[in-house]
This record gives C-alpha cells, sequence and structure tokens, in this order.
C-alpha cells in the first residue's frame, strides 16, 4: 500500500472502529465465495476453445 496524498485544502479524519465477529464472518464467506467463482471462471476458459474445419 502506499500513501494516501491529500490536498492542501482538505482534511480527511477517520476514525477505526474495530470489526465485530459478523462482520468478520460476513468479510470472510465473501472472499471465499469470490475465490471460488474465479476458479470456476480460469477453469471454464480452458475448455471453450474448438476446432473449427473449413
Amino acid at each position: 500500500m502506499g500513501l494516501i496524498r491529500e490536498p492542501l485544502e482538505v482534511d480527511f479524519f477517520f476514525d477505526p472502529k474495530p470489526l465485530t465477529k459478523d462482520d468478520q464472518k460476513m468479510i470472510s464467506d465473501f472472499i471465499k465465495a469470490d475465490k471460488a467463482k474465479r476458479k470456476l471462471k480460469k477453469k471454464s476458459k480452458k475448455g471453450t476453445y474448438t476446432q473449427q474445419r473449413v
């Protein structure tokens, strides 16, 4: 990660709050589902090649 450059006239303030167990589980489940979806998408690309006869 890099640094976030602030514009001269704007100040960014944030108050980091710890995630609840439910939030952590929801994010974890989303990441697992996304990885599985990407893995299936990668596999399906390999089988889509078909050779056409002229």
